[in-house]
């Protein structure tokens, strides 16, 4: 639990996530579509998206347009991965029902989120948690194998300023990668910056437990946050 001192006062918590805390109160975890609708309030970049619940009357996609991917949607289910609970490249309104009767089987299921298949950018991986010890916490680090087999990652405590957050850019070996490396075109760093200033803001208002965007696509131009999780202290009121 946080201390005391690390709760911010009502001025300097977003009043998005005020309201997304009373519209929520008695719940701890929540759904990816749910995580997603505050970060896009909030001014992050995520895929437009349809969230069908299980046992609720359906609803088309085709204003999302084609290909689509189409993601099991539940609190339980730690990794999508590990379930087979992700289809991407849903081609067709046929498919795409065929594919969420799919997913609604999964043990655990609460709906499914179907969105916009993003292009392919660099993955990086954006969190946040609340240490015992150090308070709000911040971890940058570029996805796949970078992460997994090498762990590189960097660290600061947040709230982030600009400055502090394009350090913990720098600072993992992978950055290279994001500049241009070996004639690649260089990936949008302060859009990025952007992004882990906010999920820092986020992280300081002392009710968030943990945050975690894994992974978000960069791009030359913008970003979007593909995945994303987030739990709260149920003790806390903003």
């Amino acid at each position: 639990m946080p201390k005391d001192d690390a709760v911010a006062s009502v001025r300097e918590v977003p009043p998005e996530v005020i309201e997304f805390i009373e519209q929520n109160k008695g719940r701890k975890v929540f759904l990816e579509h749910e995580v997603k609708g505050i970060l896009k309030e909030m001014g992050l970049p995520v895929p437009e998206g349809i969230y069908l619940a299980k046992g609720g009357a359906a609803e088309t996609a085709a204003r999302l347009g084609y290909p689509l991917v189409a993601k099991v949607s539940s609190r339980k289910i730690a990794s999508k991965s590990d379930v087979h609970g992700v289809r991407t490249g849903v081609s067709d309104e046929r498919t795409l029902r065929e594919v969420v009767k799919e997913l609604m089987r999964i043990d655990g299921a609460e709906g499914v989120l179907v969105e916009e298949m993003a292009p392919q950018g660099v993955e990086v991986i954006v969190g946040g948690v609340m240490d015992e010890q150090f308070g709000p916490v911040m971890m940058f680090g570029l996805g796949g194998v970078f992460v997994e087999l090498f762990k590189d990652v960097s660290f600061g405590l947040a709230p982030l300023s600009h400055d502090e957050a394009l350090r913990l850019l720098k600072e993992v070996k992978g950055y290279r990668l994001l500049e241009g490396y070996r004639g690649r075109p260089r990936m949008d760093v302060e859009g990025l910056a952007g992004i882990i200033i906010t999920v820092s803001r986020l992280m300081a208002t002392g009710l968030v437990e943990e945050v975690d965007l894994n992974p978000v696509a960069l791009y030359p131009d913008g970003a979007l946050v593909l995945d994303a999780k987030m739990s709260v202290f149920l003790s806390q009121k903003p």
